[in-house]
């Protein structure tokens, strides 16, 4: 079984591959930018970090491995389980497109959601083309 194809995307630098299911992962709207600018396909913003953990985290980069412990906690629930499955639902056999506003391409939330998304679909036989 192969599994799906998600690729990040800083928002403020493009929004990914053509063809691809986009979207925004960010609880809070990038700055700056219309929902035009995106395309989005969808704002997942409930999958997103809780606020209170965004603020906590607030990209220290000292706190990430506390940041991606917490928020992989948050995404076990069973409610953000069925959002993750909806999302790998919406986006079928095309490539998934995680779009972020954070500055560090190695430490924000979409890292951490992409590993979940590949986790659940392994576990659950979520596959792509």
């Amino acid at each position: 079984m192969k599994p799906p194809v998600i690729t990040l995307q800083r928002v403020y630098e493009g929004t990914g591959p053509a063809g691809s299911y986009r979207a925004l992962v960010d609880r809070v709207w990038p700055r700056g930018l219309r929902r035009a600018d995106l395309g989005l396909d969808e704002w997942a913003r409930d999958l997103a970090p809780t606020a209170e953990l965004r603020k906590w985290f607030n990209h220290v980069e000292e706190r990430w491995e506390e940041f991606r412990r917490k928020y992989l906690a948050e995404l076990a629930a069973p409610e953000q389980q069925d959002r993750m499955a909806a999302l790998l639902e919406a986006a079928g056999k095309r490539p998934l497109t995680l779009l972020y506003g954070a500055h560090d391409a190695e430490h924000n939330q979409a890292v951490v959601l992409r590993d979940a998304l590949l986790d659940y679909a392994r576990h659950h036989g979520k596959r792509s083309a």
